[in-house]
């Protein structure tokens, strides 16, 4: 090893030794050896709940380990804080979770703790502007540093979330899940963007559920697997099998469309359905959508980033207004309902982001997952705790959520486990339509065939259920039906029978980009 700060391309900087974390009764590392070298992409392979991001929080210096040692450029080191990582390791993390504050200015968020101060102590605004609009050009983002964060979606929010990261001219840069939310040519400028610092030699630590996507710009792979190293091999010598193999075993599959029952009567029914953009009301986001849905359909709404699946969802579900169109429950006219009147007759939405809409950070993984159930279990000033532990021990078991149980912080968990929750809480309230926007995000594959396999035996039973994606593998998963989304209009509509190529050309999407299979 050579002396810190002389180590050349490929040679080992930062190191993990026998490192064990545990909360409790749960142990989220047993003994993991792990090394980054420089100028180079280690990527982290791992399902939900297999303890990558918990590595990467003591990594970076966000938690500490319980046993083990972290090693730079050849010594032990302590970090007392991810500030501290960051000045004396240059070590960054672009978490998984975003970690803005949306009340606040790009510009702000990214010089957020360390300003530009002038020496005549004063904040010098107009150098971190300018700085931000480099770094936005440098991501071909056009984002204003003033736009507020919280009137962005969720995409750019990632771009901020990058573009903060990369504003340190770190060494180390850990990467959580960085595509999770980006468009297809927004990862394309990302990795771009990551080749250019391989080439300074700046270090990547990389996790990603999308595995095709990852193995695109990795050269080295480590899979996790309950806390444990399970895998180790550079490039050259991994593929796709590589990685599922050593990840979930030999047996995965994200299901087919099931079969053997005939559809139900009409369950949703959307008329010409017109949401107006926010940022330009004298345009539609969404424009003359109509869709019908029959119980025990399973519909996948097929779209790039932009073409208006969420913003159709989240007003079928009562949060946005619409300017034209009706949607219909049965018989039953939604217009002017409020969101919990849609969910009390039977309409639930699974969110996008999860942690702004799905998600309360201070309430236990329970009262998570039974806060949408709470009429069932409450009469005026009178609660039943053992019908609300019912729904949260059938919800924990029939969603399959890794948990230390209904009493756990919802924080505790991993990702995708989060996710599980968020569906899992809709799922308790006996719904006879079910909304999800982009339920994969953030789920690894044995997540979500799990999640695919719950869709599957909903619909068997009865229940109407439409779907987002922006990955084509998982619309020729389970969907009986699938509609393909450009700039707000349906475009195309297949049955389960259609190509990758004839989804991905409808959508406006050339079939060179991501294609998400299966990630």
């Amino acid at each position: 090893m050579t002396a810190a700060g002389e180590a050349k391309d490929g040679d080992v900087v930062l190191s993990a030794r026998n490192v064990a974390k545990s909360y409790g009764s749960v142990h989220a590392l047993k003994g993991v050896n792990f090394d980054v070298h420089k100028g180079q992409v280690t990527t982290l392979f791992g399902e939900n709940g297999a303890g990558k991001s918990t590595l990467m929080k003591i990594l970076s210096g966000v938690v500490k380990p319980t046993s083990g040692e972290i090693v730079l450029d050849g010594g032990p080191v302590v970090f007392s804080s991810s500030t501290d990582a960051r000045d004396r390791g240059g070590i960054s993390i672009i978490h998984q979770e975003l970690s803005l504050a949306p009340n606040l200015s790009v510009r702000d968020n990214i010089f957020m703790g360390r300003e530009i101060v002038r020496p005549t102590g004063d904040v010098d605004f107009a150098e971190e502007e300018r700085i931000t609009r480099l770094l936005m050009e440098e991501l071909e983002e056009d984002i204003d540093p003033l736009t507020s964060v919280e009137d962005l979606r969720l995409g750019q929010q990632q771009i901020v979330e990058i573009a903060r990261a990369l504003s340190v001219k770190s060494r180390i840069l850990i990467m959580d899940e960085p595509t999770s939310a980006l468009s297809a040519a927004e990862v394309e400028v990302l990795f771009k963007v990551i080749r250019d610092l391989k080439s300074r030699g700046v270090s990547i630590v990389y996790i990603s559920h999308h595995l095709e996507e990852a193995l695109q710009i990795t050269d080295h792979a480590v899979v996790l697997r309950d806390g444990t190293m399970t895998a180790y091999a550079p490039r050259a010598a991994i593929d796709l099998e590589w990685i599922v193999r050593n990840m979930v075993g030999e047996n995965y599959d994200l299901g087919s469309p099931p079969g053997g029952y005939a559809f139900g009567d009409v369950a949703l029914r959307i008329e010409s359905l017109s949401v107006p953009d926010a940022a330009r009301p004298d345009r539609s986001v969404v424009d003359g959508f109509s869709l019908d849905v029959r119980a025990g359909e399973i519909v996948c709404i097929y779209g790039l980033m932009g073409a208006g699946r969420t913003e159709m969802m989240e007003t079928v579900a009562g949060r946005l207004r619409p300017s034209g169109g009706r949607v219909m429950l049965g018989a039953e006219d939604l217009s002017g309902l409020s969101i919990a009147q849609r969910i009390a007759r039977g309409l639930v939405l699974v969110p996008e982001d999860r942690q702004r809409d799905g998600l309360v950070q201070t309430m236990s993984v329970g009262e998570n997952l039974s806060l949408a159930s709470i009429g069932s279990f409450t009469r005026g000033l009178f609660t039943s705790r053992g019908r609300e532990r019912r729904i949260v021990s059938d919800a924990i078991r029939d969603v399959h959520i890794k948990t230390d149980g209904g009493g756990a912080p919802i924080g505790s968990l991993s990702g995708g486990n989060q996710q599980k929750v968020v569906i899992g809480k809709m799922l308790a309230t006996d719904p006879r339509v079910v909304l999800l926007d982009e339920p994969s995000r953030g789920i690894d594959i044995g997540a979500k065939s799990e999640v695919f396999k719950l869709l599957a035996e909903g619909a068997r039973k009865g229940l109407a259920v439409v779907y987002s994606t922006s990955e084509v593998g998982e619309c020729l998963a389970v969907a009986h039906r699938i509609v393909v989304m450009h700039r707000g209009r349906i475009s195309a509509e297949f049955g389960a029978d259609a190509t990758k190529e004839e989804i991905m050309a409808a959508s406006g999407e050339a079939v060179t980009e991501r294609t998400g299979v299966p990630s």
